[in-house]
């Protein structure tokens, strides 16, 4: 698996399939299969480029931003650095 890139403390506000899942915990596959289900946003089209407007995923997952921090594990790995 490809290592991910920090983007510091917070996700990207609109992240690519591969970043989402990540950022999700998810596979590719999985991303795909919530979306088809209704439990993930359709991703829009941004000068070619697949993306998910974070703000959508988050209000999907019925997260607001202090869960969603809370529930990130990239947030909590940050919290945990030394």
């Amino acid at each position: 698996m490809k290592r991910r890139a920090v983007y510091g403390d917070r996700p990207p506000a609109y992240p690519s399939k591969e970043e989402l899942a990540a950022e999700l915990c998810f596979s590719e596959s999985t991303v795909d299969s919530h979306v088809s289900r209704g439990l993930l946003p359709k991703p829009r089209r941004i000068e070619g480029s697949v993306r998910w407007c974070w703000a959508e995923v988050e209000a999907h997952l019925g997260l607001d931003a202090q869960q969603a921090a809370a529930a990130s594990p990239f947030i909590e790995a940050l919290r945990n650095a030394t």
